[in-house]
């Protein structure tokens, strides 16, 4: 089962490098591109924009890639 993320939550993914945290940034419901990369996203099938607290960087995932993670 798939959660709903908001923009703000705290979560967590896997990296190559290993667990990485940030917060939401928005959700996509479209097709549309991301720095170069094409991202299927349909209402069906929530991603979500996340930015990593340690480098900046953003990523996208699917919802069942995500964490929740402690407010700090």
């Amino acid at each position: 089962m798939s959660r709903e993320w908001k923009a703000g939550d705290r979560v967590s993914w896997n990296t190559p490098q290993g667990m990485t945290t940030g917060r939401v940034v928005r959700s996509i419901s479209a097709r549309t591109h991301q720095d170069g990369h094409k991202v299927a996203g349909s209402k069906d099938d929530l991603r979500y924009e996340v930015e990593s607290e340690k480098s900046g960087k953003r990523a996208v995932h699917r919802a069942q890639a995500l964490h929740k993670t402690g407010a700090r």
